[in-house]
């Protein structure tokens, strides 16, 4: 005979039961996605992070310490296929956060001298596959959940007063229509939509002249997300939580 009473078979329940938020950080192997992976551990979260391919990464590394709140999901970005195929072995999986951290850069060529092979490797990579994978995994996140998206001020277009990096501007202000298109097209939808940009950050797309750090970046970074947690619409932001013009 069970004489265990009812209030304590209730709380058994509710310490067993994990309550913690999840957050999906998609390109986190390095740099500024590994820096956000491990600030979200840090602040008590489930995390899954992605990288490219079966190799170890600095991600795999968080893994010890991470108290089996960290899942590392092989993700190629750019392959369709393999972003519903994250999406298939997500289901049934709720995330509180999205975050879609993703860039390159093939140098600072005027327009008229770019190929066009380069040209579109960087528009998929920075532009379309992004959006790609907002819009597959969209259903995964709770209905007031959010949806982030690394982006730059260099894709502003009311700031470009000097020039220079011609597509990877182009790449950037292209990421942040389609994420205007987004949230057009789920109006009446209660998750909230960020474009972040980081500042000018000591990568190897930001050069080792770059102003912050990815230590000094980051934490504004996460910040600015949880500050707009709930907030609905579509947010153009900086890691300090300004808004940056479109």
């Amino acid at each position: 005979m069970n004489n265990t009473p009812a209030t304590e078979t209730r709380r058994t329940e509710t310490r067993t039961t994990d309550t913690r938020r999840t957050a999906l950080v998609v390109g986190a192997s390095r740099t500024l996605g590994l820096g956000i992976a491990a600030e979200y551990l840090r602040r008590g979260w489930n995390v899954i992070g992605t990288v490219r391919g079966d190799r170890p990464t600095a991600l795999h590394g968080l893994l010890d310490t991470a108290d089996n709140r960290l899942t590392v999901e092989s993700l190629e970005m750019t392959d369709p296929a393999a972003i519903a195929a994250l999406r298939d072995r997500l289901a049934g999986r709720t995330l509180d956060l999205l975050f879609v951290n993703a860039a390159i850069t093939r140098g600072d060529l005027p327009i008229g001298e770019v190929p066009t092979e380069m040209f579109t490797e960087v528009m998929v990579t920075n532009a379309l596959s992004p959006l790609r994978v907002v819009d597959a995994l969209r259903p995964l996140v709770a209905p007031t959940g959010t949806i982030g998206v690394m982006s730059s001020d260099q894709g502003s277009i009311a700031h470009n007063t000097e020039g220079g990096q011609d597509l990877y501007r182009a790449s950037k202000s292209a990421l942040n229509q389609l994420m205007r298109c987004e949230a057009a097209r789920h109006a009446d939808d209660g998750r909230t939509l960020l474009l972040v940009d980081p500042g000018w950050v000591r990568t190897g797309l930001g050069g080792p002249e770059a102003e912050l750090s990815v230590e000094e970046s980051v934490p504004g970074v996460v910040e600015t997300v949880e500050r707009h947690r709930g907030a609905g619409g579509l947010h153009f932001v900086d890691h300090l939580g300004e808004v940056v013009p479109w």
